[in-house]
């Protein structure tokens, strides 16, 4: 019987090292990534049955990273791997189509369990996190904290390297755009949330785990 493929993700490379290790002996170690980038295109290549991404990752964030990822192979099963014990990011998460949230500290003793979860179909949540996160991804419709903001794919890329402190022509080189492009997605965000400042946006996606940094 075939093991399940695992595509590794994360920008630091001892932690993959640390996961490969943890996983090898149950599990088909298919690839790693080191940014949200690349942890698309190896998905795309690789076709692995599950994902373990952090949140934190250069270039594009493991949420809007798995949330193309799903957009393309909604089969896969995708836990996020995060040093982020925040319901926020657990919730936005979920929304954007993972089955697990496992933390950091605890991924000697919960990571093989949560694979197994998601593999037969369930759900699974860090224990320090269970209540509340489920509570908030059962109950969307009445959470006011929710953002308001609706982004496409590469509004979301763009906001995540404004976040990062990139330019706007440092941006069009990584995502093969203009910079007259990149400042139209800044612009189309800023208006609709009534922000002045590029400033301002950061702050905003970062208050609501928008992107990561």
């Amino acid at each position: 019987m075939n093991k399940p493929r695992v595509l590794l993700a994360d920008d630091h490379r001892i932690v993959l090292e640390g996961l490969r290790g943890l996983l090898t002996a149950e599990f088909d170690l298919a690839g790693t990534a080191t940014d949200g980038r690349q942890l698309i295109d190896l998905a795309r290549e690789l076709r692995p049955d599950v994902v373990v991404a952090d949140i934190s990752m250069p270039l594009l964030n493991g949420i809007d990273a798995i949330r193309q990822i799903l957009e393309e192979q909604p089969q896969v099963k995708v836990v996020m791997l995060t040093m982020h014990p925040d319901q926020t990011y657990a919730t936005r998460a979920f929304d954007a189509g993972a089955s697990a949230y496992v933390l950091k500290h605890s991924a000697s003793d919960e990571l093989v369990t949560a694979i197994r979860e998601v593999l037969r179909g369930a759900t699974y949540v860090s224990p320090a996190l269970r209540n509340d996160a489920l509570e908030e991804h059962l109950d969307q419709t009445r959470r006011h904290a929710k953002p308001t903001l609706e982004l496409t794919a590469r509004q979301r890329e763009v906001l995540q390297l404004l976040a990062e402190g990139k330019s706007a022509k440092e941006i069009a080189g990584v995502l093969s755009i203009s910079s007259r492009t990149v400042e139209s997605h800044k612009y189309k965000m800023m208006d609709d949330l009534g922000l002045k400042t590029t400033a301002q946006l950061v702050q905003y996606a970062v208050k609501h785990g928008l992107v990561t940094v």
